[in-house]
C-alpha cells in the first residue's frame, strides 16, 4: 500500500472531524501516524487553521521520511487535537496518583503548541507513565528520555517545579490500512479502537479468528511456544509454563473448531505432540497403576496442570474422533484421583516429580476447578463413572468450603458441566451463587478481566437449563437474570479494549509481534499465551451463545463514512 492510497482514504473522514475540532475550539494540530508493521509509527506534528494546508504539510512530511527508509506503509493513523487543558506539574501528579496505572487516557504536551507532545498511545506503548513496583500511574523518567530520543532526537525530562504548566489534550482520530477507514471511538470505557457498527456472531467470528490465528503463529517448529512479550520494548517473557502450554492449546482447539483452517490444526498438532512427548511424564502410583502427570518448572506436579491436559485432549478427541489419547486420557484422570482424598473429596494441590511426595497441600483455589472440570468433561466423552464420582467427592468438600465466594470461572464450567448430568440443587445452587453476589464487580471492574466472560458465559448456560426445567425454576427466585444479562453483554464488550487492533499495536516496538493479540493492560500491555487464552475462549463461547439467539448488542452510533483507496 502505498502512502499516497492511505492518505486518500483518511482524508475525507479526517476533514469532517478537523470542522468539529475546530468548532470546539482547538488549536489546529494534526498528528499524523504511518507505520510499516514492524518498526514503531512514526508520528509527525502539523499545526494552523487550513486543514487542506495544514493535510498537505503533513503528507509531504511524511513522503519526505519515506523516502529514506524504503518499503511501504501498512498503516495510516491521523489524530486532531480536539480540546486541551493546562495544568499544573503537582496537579496532573496527583491525578496520575488516583488513576490506575497505563489507564491515565490522555496526551501529554510540554508547550502550549504541543509541538512537544504524546499521544496517549505513545505514553502506553513507550511506558513513561508505568513503573511496575507501583499500582498507580507513575512518571518513569529512564522511558521518558527514550522515547524523546526516539522521537524528538533528545532526551525530556519531566517538569522539576510544582507550578511548572503541562498541557493534557484528547484526540478525534481515523485509522486505515487502505482498504477500509475506521473512526477510533474517543468517549466512554470503550475508547481507543475502531468504532464498530455492529456486535454481532459475525463481528466476534472475526475477533476470535484472529486470536486464533495469533495463538497458532506463536507454535514453534518444535511443538513448545513462544511464550509472550512485554511489548512496549519488544521483550520476550524467557520463562515456560507447563500448564498454561496445555491450557493454551486447549483454547486454540476451541479456536479452530471455529475457523477449521488447516494451518492452525498443524500448530495444534505440533502443540499436542510437545505436550505429550516432552511434558507429560508416565507414573506408578503406590498401588501399582499407571498414571501420566504433567511436570512442571523446578519438578512440580501441579494438580491443574493434569486438568488442562485433559481438557485439550478431551476436546482433541471429540472434534476429530482420533482415538489415540484415550489411553493417556485415563493415566492423566488417575494422576488426579491420586491427588485427591477419598473422604473428604478435598484435593492435593501441587507435588514432587519423581517421587510424587506432596509439596504444597494447597496452593491456587483455580486447581480444585480446574480437576473436578477436567474429569467431567472426560466422563462427558467415556461416560467412565470414576469421573463423575470423583467430581461428586470434591464437590462435598467444595461446598463445605464455601468455594463459590471465590467466584472462580474453572468452578463455573464445571458446575455448568456436572449439572447436566446431576442436576442436583445443591450444584445448581452452588453454581448460582458463584455469580450471585459478583455481578456489580463483572459491571465496574476497570480491567478487561478476561476469565469474568468465561465465568458468566459458563453460568449463562446453566441458567438456561434452569428456566427450562420447572422442578428447579424456583431456584432462580431473587436472582436478577436481566442484570446478569447485561452483565454478560457489557463484559464481552468491553473486553474489545484489550485486543491488539492494528490502531494501537502501531507504537510499540515491534507490532508485528502483537497485533491481532490480547494484553493486560495494567501489566505493560503484557501478552502472553494464557492471556490470549483466556480472552479466545470467552469470545468462543460468547460467539457460540449469539449463534444460539442470544442478545446481540447493536451500537447505535454509526462509524465515520471513510473513502477506500480506490475511491
Amino acid at each position: 500500500m502505498s502512502l499516497g492510497e492511505l492518505l486518500a482514504s483518511a482524508k475525507p473522514a479526517l476533514a469532517a472531524t478537523w470542522d468539529e475540532c475546530v468548532a470546539a475550539p482547538a488549536p489546529g494540530v494534526l498528528f499524523m501516524s504511518v507505520c510499516n508493521g514492524k518498526e514503531r509509527a512514526h508520528v509527525v506534528t502539523v499545526r494552523g487553521k487550513n486543514f487542506e494546508e495544514v493535510w498537505r504539510r503533513g503528507a509531504q512530511l511524511l513522503q519526505a521520511w519515506l523516502r529514506k527508509q524504503g518499503g511501504a506503509p501498512l498503516w495510516l493513523r491521523v489524530d486532531v487535537v480536539h480540546t486541551v487543558d493546562t495544568m499544573t506539574w503537582q496537579a496532573l501528579k496527583q491525578a496520575l496518583a488516583t488513576t490506575k496505572r497505563n489507564y491515565f487516557r490522555h496526551g501529554i504536551a510540554f508547550d502550549a503548541e504541543l509541538s512537544v507532545a504524546m499521544l496517549e498511545e505513545d505514553i502506553g506503548a513507550n511506558a513513561v507513565l508505568y513503573d511496575g513496583k507501583f499500582e498507580e500511574a507513575t512518571p518513569n523518567a529512564a522511558n521518558l528520555k527514550l522515547f524523546g530520543q526516539h522521537r524528538y532526537g533528545r532526551e525530556l525530562q519531566w517538569p522539576n517545579e510544582a507550578q511548572q504548566p503541562v498541557w493534557v489534550f484528547d484526540t478525534r482520530a481515523v485509522f486505515t490500512d487502505g482498504s477500509e477507514c475506521h473512526a477510533i471511538e474517543h468517549q466512554g470505557r470503550n475508547r481507543g479502537h475502531r468504532r464498530l457498527a455492529t456486535w454481532d456472531a459475525g463481528r466476534v467470528h472475526g475477533i476470535v479468528s484472529t486470536g486464533t490465528a495469533y495463538l497458532a503463529r506463536q507454535v514453534k517448529s518444535s511443538g513448545a511456544y513462544h511464550y509472550g512479550w512485554f511489548p512496549c520494548f519488544d521483550r520476550a517473557i524467557p520463562t515456560y509454563n507447563a500448564l498454561r502450554h496445555a491450557s493454551s492449546t486447549y483454547a486454540l482447539i476451541e479456536g479452530w473448531e471455529l475457523t477449521r483452517r488447516p494451518e492452525h490444526k498443524a500448530a495444534i498438532d505440533l502443540a499436542l505432540g510437545y505436550l505429550t512427548g516432552t511434558l507429560i511424564q508416565r507414573a506408578v502410583l503406590p498401588g501399582g497403576e499407571g498414571a501420566a502427570f504433567l511436570v512442571d518448572t523446578g519438578d512440580e506436579i501441579k494438580l491443574g496442570g493434569n486438568a488442562v491436559c485433559l481438557l485439550a485432549l478431551v476436546k482433541y478427541t471429540e472434534l476429530t474422533g482420533d482415538t489415540q489419547y484415550l489411553a493417556l486420557l485415563e493415566q492423566l484422570a488417575l494422576g488426579i484421583l491420586h491427588m485427591q482424598d477419598a473422604k473428604s473429596g478435598r484435593f492435593v494441590h501441587v507435588l514432587n516429580h519423581p517421587d510424587l511426595s506432596v509439596k504444597e497441600e494447597s496452593r491456587i483455589i483455580y486447581y480444585d476447578g480446574e480437576a473436578a472440570f477436567g474429569l467431567m468433561r472426560l466422563y462427558g466423552l467415556t461416560r467412565d463413572a470414576r469421573w463423575l464420582q470423583a467430581v461428586e467427592k470434591a464437590f462435598e468438600h467444595f461446598i463445605a468450603a464455601r468455594h463459590w465466594e471465590a467466584h472462580d470461572h474453572w468452578l463455573s464450567y464445571c458446575v455448568n458441566e456436572l449439572t447436566i448430568y446431576k442436576p442436583d440443587a445443591r450444584y445448581l445452587r452452588f453454581g448460582l451463587d458463584n455469580v450471585r453476589g459478583h455481578l456489580d464487580f463483572v459491571l465496574d471492574r476497570i480491567t478487561t478481566f478476561p476469565t469474568l466472560l468465561e465465568l458468566m458465559m459458563a453460568a449463562q448456560k446453566m441458567i438456561v437449563r434452569l428456566q427450562a426445567e420447572p422442578e428447579h425454576a424456583h431456584l432462580l427466585e431473587g436472582f436478577d437474570v436481566d442484570k446478569f444479562y447485561r452483565a454478560l453483554e457489557q463484559r464481552a464488550r468491553y473486553l474489545l479494549t484489550g485486543h491488539f487492533w492494528p490502531e494501537l499495536a502501531m507504537f510499540f516496538r515491534n507490532p508485528a509481534h502483537v497485533v491481532g493479540s490480547f494484553f493486560i493492560r495494567h501489566h505493560s500491555f503484557r501478552v502472553r499465551i494464557d492471556d490470549v487464552e483466556h480472552y479466545l475462549s470467552g469470545f468462543v463461547a460468547y460467539r457460540k451463545y449469539l449463534e444460539a439467539g442470544g442478545r446481540p448488542a447493536v451500537v447505535v452510533q454509526a462509524p465515520a463514512q471513510c473513502s477506500s483507496a480506490a475511491a
